[in-house]
Order: structure tokens, then C-alpha cells, then sequence
């Protein structure tokens, strides 16, 4: 089973990440298991559009933006969409990795609380992921996050399992979809936080790095179903959990923590950390990792992880995270821009997805079934929707 694991933990460890775990607990706290089914929705959502990125990856052993750039045959059409990924990916990718390497750091400053070792633990785990980067191939990263998400898995489910939750609140709110008052936001919010635009990109190129032959397309799609489907029990965990901590305030992943410790003892507060360090980790290395891939697939770029550029473009990313939080940047406006760029982004690239994947030329006898279109026509409307209200959000309308 083991053998058949790859790119989907990877991106399970990618939407996993201290801003997924800071959303789940809001829900938790604020509407108990109520949301449960928000969260399904989003996993199946997540499931069914990576699917047919890794899909695509595997049968044209090309990145997502390659195949779009080459398909796309009017050159305004090609150049705004071009435009559209790159700013969201790059510039989105630098704004938010600094939350990421937050997380790892609030979460490695509970393990470790010396107040003197604040100051330089985002440099360390700055460092950390460099040279993980730096020095690894795919296959070892692929290993490395394998254990990186075990952990954090065990300790998310083992700190729902310490609450003991109770199982009939936990079916219904997974099977009988409610929403309850100012609910509506916190439903978009767990969704957008699950279906990460970026993740496409990332699951097509990791794809071809792993397999290349098209026998091995059952390979990918239980890599995709088993590793997302993991990463959506371990966000359910994290809502479950957060349901029965006695939160009144939220400020950020580690307030469930503090929470906690006083109901449950040590070992829930610590759990609670290292699953918070691991998922910080994992998605401030998937982050600059994403951002390489589309800068690569845009300009031709050979050589893959190993490419001086590819390098150079995650470096950044990676710099830029760091020095947000080391020097308490706040970069809202181009937070902001992110925002409305991953808005747009969401709804093109899923149309975009779903027009390649029935394209005969591109994947021969490998397209969609008309189930898959169906689902991805519910993906696709529900896109929409999630883009227009981050823009709207933004500009102050919604």
C-alpha cells in the first residue's frame, strides 16, 4: 500500500496547513459539529478536482499550466490566464508562506518555551526547510512528509479521541447539513482553505515525478482518494476537538491548545503543538515548492527540483515568509491581492481542468466519465461562488 503513496500526501499536507487548523477550530468552537458536512464536501471536492490534475499529469507527463498554455491557442487568452497564475501563485505563495512558518513556530515554542530562542525560531525553520529543499529529491520529500503527516495525523485524531466526542453528534453533522446563523462565511472559509488552487499544479507536476506510464493510473488515484481522504479526517480531528475546548477567543492554531491543557492535562497540549509544528512545516515546504513548478512550467524550464531557477523561485518564497514574521511585516495589501487573485483563480483553473480533461487530443481514452463531469460541474459552479465572494470580501461588498 505504501509503495502507492506519493503526491497525495504531499497535498494533503498542503491544505492541512496553521490556517486550515485556525478555520477548523473557529467552526468547532463556534458551531460544534454543525459543520461537519461543510468539510466532507470539501474533501470530496478536493478528491474529485486533484484527481483530475494527477490524471492529466500522468497521461500528457507535463505540469498543469503546460498542458493549459498549449491548448489554449488564442495568445490573449493564454497571456491573461498565464498572468492570472503567476500573480496568484507567486506573489499568494510569498504572502502566506510567513503564516506558515508562523504555525511551525508557535507550535516549536511550546515544545521548546525559552523566551531567548523566540526571536531566531523562525530563521531556524526557515533554515530547516531550505535545506530540505536544497538538498532533497522528490523521493526523499516524499518520504519526509509521509512521516511528517503520520505525525501529525496521530496527533490530531488522538486529541479528538481524548475529548471523547459523542459519535451520533459527530454522523449527523457529517450526514444532515444544517447552517446556522452567520454560518454562511465559516462554511466558505473551510471550503476555500481545503480546495487550494495551488495544489493543482503542484499534484500534476509531482505526478510525472513519481509515474509515467498510463498503467499506473490506479496507482494515482488511490495515492489521491487514501492521502486527501487522510488530510480531511485530520481536519474533522481538528473540528471535533475544538467542539469541546472551552474557547472564547481565536486568534490563531495554538488558542485550541491553551485551551485544552487545563481540561485534558499535558499530553492533549502537546499533541496539540506537535501536530501544529508538523502541519506548519509541511505546508511551508509545499508552498515555495508550488510556486517553482508553475514558474516552470511557464517559462519551458528543464531540469526539474534540481533547476537553478526552479530554485531561485522558491528561495524567494521562502525568504519572503521568513522575513514577514522575523521583522513582523504585515503585508495586507498584498494579502489582499492574493486573495482576489486565488478568487479568480479557483473558478478559471476548475473550468480550465474540467475543459482539458475531456479534451480527446490531450487524454485519449483517459477522459472523464459523465459521473466525473457531473461532479466537476457542481465543482465548478461552487467555484464560482467561493471566487466571487473572496473578491467581494476584499473590496468590502460582502
Amino acid at each position: 500500500m505504501f509503495k502507492k503513496i506519493g503526491p497525495g500526501v504531499l497535498v494533503a499536507a498542503a491544505f492541512v496547513g496553521p490556517g486550515t487548523i485556525t478555520m477548523c477550530t473557529l467552526a468547532g468552537a463556534r458551531f460544534g459539529y454543525a459543520l461537519l458536512w461543510a468539510l466532507l464536501i470539501s474533501i470530496i471536492a478536493t478528491i474529485v478536482l486533484q484527481g483530475m490534475a494527477g490524471r492529466i499529469g500522468l497521461v500528457t507527463q507535463s505540469g498543469l499550466l503546460d498542458v493549459v498554455r498549449k491548448e489554449l491557442k488564442t495568445p490573449w487568452v493564454r497571456n491573461i490566464v498565464i498572468a492570472i497564475v503567476l500573480g496568484a501563485i507567486l506573489v499568494g505563495n510569498a504572502a502566506y508562506e510567513a503564516g506558515n512558518i508562523g504555525g511551525a513556530t508557535l507550535g516549536l515554542e511550546q515544545l521548546f518555551p525559552q523566551p531567548q530562542l523566540r526571536p531566531f525560531l523562525p530563521v531556524f525553520i526557515g533554515g530547516v526547510i531550505f535545506l530540505l529543499l536544497w538538498f532533497s529529491s522528490y523521493k526523499i520529500l516524499e518520504k519526509i512528509f509521509v512521516g511528517l503527516v503520520g505525525v501529525m495525523g496521530v496527533s490530531f485524531v488522538v486529541c479528538a479521541i481524548i475529548t471523547q466526542p459523542s459519535m451520533l453528534e459527530i454522523i449527523k453533522g457529517l450526514f444532515v447539513p444544517k447552517l446556522p446563523e452567520n454560518g454562511l462565511l465559516t462554511v466558505v472559509a473551510l471550503v476555500g482553505t481545503t480546495v487550494v488552487p495551488y495544489n493543482l499544479f503542484l499534484h500534476a507536476s509531482l505526478v510525472k515525478e513519481k509515474w509515467n506510464s498510463k498503467s499506473d493510473l490506479k496507482a494515482v488515484n488511490w495515492d489521491t482518494t487514501i492521502s486527501i481522504g487522510l488530510g480531511g479526517l485530520v481536519s474533522m480531528a481538528i473540528l471535533v476537538t475544538a467542539s469541546a475546548a472551552p474557547i472564547s477567543e481565536i486568534n490563531n492554531a495554538l488558542d485550541m491548545a491553551i485551551a485544552l491543557e487545563p481540561l485534558f492535562g499535558k499530553m492533549a497540549f502537546l499533541f496539540m503543538a506537535i501536530g501544529l509544528l508538523a502541519a506548519g512545516i509541511t505546508s511551508a515546504i509545499t508552498a515555495p515548492l508550488a510556486a517553482a513548478y508553475v514558474a516552470s512550467s511557464c517559462f519551458g524550464w528543464e531540469g526539474g527540483m534540481q533547476n537553478k531557477k526552479f530554485k531561485m523561485v522558491w528561495g524567494i518564497v521562502l525568504l519572503c515568509g521568513v522575513v514577514f514574521l522575523s521583522f513582523d511585516i504585515k503585508p495586507i495589501e498584498v494579502i489582499q491581492f492574493a486573495q482576489v487573485a486565488n478568487g479568480v483563480l479557483l473558478p478559471v483553473m476548475a473550468l480550465l481542468l474540467l475543459w482539458v480533461v475531456n479534451k480527446k487530443s490531450v487524454m485519449g481514452e483517459n477522459r472523464n466519465s459523465m459521473m466525473q463531469n457531473a461532479f466537476g460541474v457542481a465543482i465548478v459552479v461552487f467555484a464560482i461562488f467561493l471566487g466571487a465572494k473572496s473578491v467581494l470580501k476584499v473590496i468590502g461588498l460582502f
